[in-house]
């Protein structure tokens, strides 16, 4: 019995040994920092700027355009519909150098102006021949198209629209810049501003 009480008092001593040295030892620790800078990459510019044409507002159009010539019995007309769609956005390729700068958390964006993306918005598989009377030359509905051309401009590219294409390209830039990780943007649409 002597024996067993001598192996167990051994024995709590062995454990309370080891327990006060595993205390003292010290263990790994793990630490976890959160950086706020943001590396922004050549290649990340590059492949933001190859997106290009970027469209933000499309206008779909059509216009009747008339012309008439008088003759000395009677008068000769030709009445077309012309239909149009125009893309109104960005180029991301006109940005100049440092379009991006990043410092740290935060980040400045120049874009260009929002401006109409194509200039060959007539649709001429749709145009139709609303009236037609009379011989009239390719020269005279090369004339036709012109007008349907600039009233189609004139109607679309108005003030409001263009402003609503440089808000969306605000908007759908500042979410990839906070997608990247950036806290603070600040976006300038015209690269007049640009240092």
């Amino acid at each position: 019995m002597l024996r067993l009480v001598t192996l167990t008092v051994i024995a709590a001593a062995v454990v309370a040994l080891v327990s006060w040295l595993l205390r003292k030892v010290e263990r790994p620790s793990i630490q976890i920092a959160a950086t706020q800078t943001i590396a922004l990459t050549p290649q990340q510019i590059t492949s933001i700027k190859a997106l290009g044409e970027w469209e933000f507002v499309s206008v779909n159009d059509e216009e009747m355009v008339d012309t008439v010539r008088k003759r000395l019995v009677s008068n000769d007309e030709l009445v077309k519909i012309y239909y149009g769609t125009l893309r109104i956005g960005i180029d991301l390729h006109e940005t100049k150098p440092g379009w991006i700068a990043a410092s740290g958390d935060s980040v400045t964006v120049w874009l260009p102006m929002a401006k109409l993306l194509d200039n060959d918005f007539i649709d001429e598989t749709r145009t139709r021949t609303f009236h037609e009377s009379g011989k009239w030359s390719s020269k005279d509905n090369e004339a036709l198209y012109l007008r349907a051309h600039r009233q189609m401009k004139q109607r679309c590219l108005t003030k409001e629209n263009l402003h609503a294409a440089q808000e969306n390209a605000r908007t759908q830039m500042q979410q990839i810049m906070q997608a990247m990780g950036f806290r603070h943007i600040t976006i300038h649409i015209d690269s007049l501003q640009h240092p």
